[in-house]
């Protein structure tokens, strides 16, 4: 699902909520049937969430910030896959500095690289391309194609044209009086 709308229309609230970071005012989320405040940890065993903020222990290298969000999900991540991962997605020569002297781009990268490890079933994906190259927006587009092709759910905002989003499954707008939702 694409969820679109100007800055200001509720797209973060939206995601937070859908997170079950927040609490809906009214209704409520779901997954299995079930309302997620009962069903808590299978939901967030299936989430993954990365928001506006990068989430990273900005002392720790990426590769050390990589391996402990993965033991964190209980999916153990190898040194050498981490090095591996991260030299793939054109972090090669950063693997080892703390990651509080990487530019916001690379922060972006060692956030996003916990995509291409996830297991879980749905992706919460807050602004996910913003400061991002040309190249890396093609191959986070990839990684996002290849999880809905496994069977996987993605939500996503973005303010920048990318290939993906034309071909959604749902588009949901803000910044209305009533959201507007359409099936492609």
């Amino acid at each position: 699902m694409y969820l679109r709308g100007p800055n200001g229309s509720g797209k973060t609230t939206l995601l937070r909520t859908l997170a079950g970071l927040l609490r809906a005012e009214t209704g409520e989320i779901r997954w299995d049937g079930k309302p997620i405040h009962q069903v808590r940890e299978a939901y967030h065993h299936e989430l993954l969430y990365l928001g506006h903020l990068n989430a990273l222990k900005e002392d720790l290298n990426p590769v050390e910030n990589l391996r402990m969000d993965a033991a964190v999900r209980a999916n153990p991540l190898a040194e050498d896959a981490a090095w591996q991962l991260l030299a793939n997605i054109g972090l090669r020569g950063c693997e080892d500095l703390p990651v509080k002297y990487l530019s916001q781009g690379q922060k972006r990268r060692v956030a996003l690289a916990r995509l291409w490890v996830s297991r879980a079933a749905l992706w919460i994906l807050d602004e996910p391309f913003s400061a991002l190259d040309v190249a890396s927006v093609d191959a986070l587009q990839a990684v996002i194609r290849a999880h809905l092709s496994r069977g996987g759910m993605a939500i996503l905002t973005t303010h920048q044209e990318v290939e993906l989003t034309s071909g959604t499954v749902c588009l949901v707008t803000l910044g209305s009086d009533l959201p507007e939702v359409r099936h492609a």
